[in-house]
């Protein structure tokens, strides 16, 4: 119901504040935020419109927003307490400490080494399936054919598929191996069989056996960045698009990943490998203009590691023949990128192809060995004691 005045009942009533609920309210918080933290001497990052740096002389500071949650981190307590002391008096908020829980995330230090985990929301969906006393099995997905959108019968509760579907998608922050299946899985929401539920089923009970796994980070003692990438050509059955999957780390640390099909059909495996090749370099571009912002430039490049011999081979003399002008702009800007020295294209065996785990169903041996090294363990004891 409305609200009318008795006297006036036809006006309409202005707001001078946005509220929760309005499509405005973020824009105008996130304005007025933006603008405060300007004032005490902060710059918004061109990378990340959510990041913001502090750098006076010796003094450095990163703050983080999303909403209404923020990350502080400084290079002094003193300084900490100084932009503190002046957030509060701006804004209601309240100092919690060092970051032990984020946007659902739940944060362990032991000692220079950080683990990030979702247990308790892994447990809630698999609560929310009615799964709870389920076995467990080893992979996420099996290594028969992607399923297809003719698959039958059809599924009696479309709702609780996506909605599962979907609550699945924020736990790959700290899972990314279940990535490649739940990229598989959301592609069927419109159209949902009992295979497609089954496969859904299949990704929970794997959760059931593996909730406390989650992703270790550590000092890096050499700043550089590392990336693999992979393509599954044509693989989808339905659209016969290409599967391209890359995983981006900053020292030992897992920093970026991705599972996506290519939004068009590639009529040769080199066009959508040399893809899947262009969407990494672009990815590994942001990260390095972000470590630059950050006052971390690296001086060497980049090394990506693909398994195709012909896609490397492109990158270090695009000639442009008739075969590859469809893919022109990929191989232009890869090549540029090489020429630049920033990233350099090198061959990988596929038993060592680590971006396996992003475009395909793989056996148990080979999916645990690639899992670790996207550090995706269980807690060390020490955490696990806590």
């Amino acid at each position: 119901m409305g609200v009318r005045h008795p006297d006036f009942p036809d006006h309409v009533y202005g707001l001078k504040k946005s509220l929760y609920g309005l499509k405005q309210a973020p824009r105008a918080w996130y304005q007025r935020f933006t603008d405060f933290v300007s004032l005490q001497g902060f710059t918004q990052s061109k990378s990340d419109a959510s990041l913001f740096i502090y750098r006076h002389g010796h003094h450095t500071a990163y703050l983080l927003i999303y909403v209404d949650d923020i990350i502080l981190t400084t290079s002094s307590d003193t300084l900490r307490q100084h932009l503190m002391s002046a957030l509060v008096g701006e804004f209601a908020m309240r100092d919690l400490g060092p970051l032990t829980y984020f946007l659902g995330i739940y944060v362990t230090r032991t000692g220079d080494h950080m683990f990030l985990s979702q247990q308790a929301y892994a447990r809630d969906i698999i609560h929310r399936a009615a799964m709870d006393t389920c076995k467990s099995v080893a992979t996420p997905v099996d290594t028969n054919p992607k399923l297809g959108d003719t698959s039958v019968p059809i599924f009696n509760d479309p709702t609780l598929y996506r909605s599962l579907a979907g609550a699945l998608q924020y736990l790959i922050f700290t899972r990314s191996d279940i990535s490649y299946v739940l990229h598989q899985i959301c592609m069927h929401m419109h159209s949902t069989s009992e295979a497609h539920w089954n496969a859904l089923k299949r990704i929970i009970r794997f959760l059931q056996g593996t909730s406390d796994f989650g992703l270790h980070l550590s000092p890096a003692s050499i700043l550089s960045l590392l990336a693999y990438t992979d393509v599954d050509w044509a693989g989808c059955p339905d659209t016969r698009r290409s599967t391209s999957g890359y995983c981006v780390y900053l020292g030992d640390n897992l920093l970026s990943w991705s599972s996506k099909r290519q939004p068009t059909v590639s009529r040769s495996s080199a066009k959508a490998e040399y893809r899947g090749v262009a969407n990494v370099v672009a990815e590994i571009c942001w990260i390095r203009n972000l470590l630059l912002e950050l006052n971390r430039p690296l001086s060497r490049a980049t090394l990506v590691y693909y398994d195709n011999v012909s896609t490397i081979y492109l990158s270090g003399n695009p000639v442009q023949h008739q075969h590859t002008k469809h893919i022109e702009l990929d191989i232009h800007f890869v090549h540029e990128k090489v020429q630049q020295g920033c990233v350099r294209i090198l061959h990988v065996p596929s038993r060592y192809q680590v971006a396996d785990i992003f475009t395909k169903g793989l056996p148990r041996v080979l999916f645990d060995d690639f899992r670790s090294s996207l550090n995706i363990r269980p807690p060390t004891a020490s955490i696990a004691g806590v």
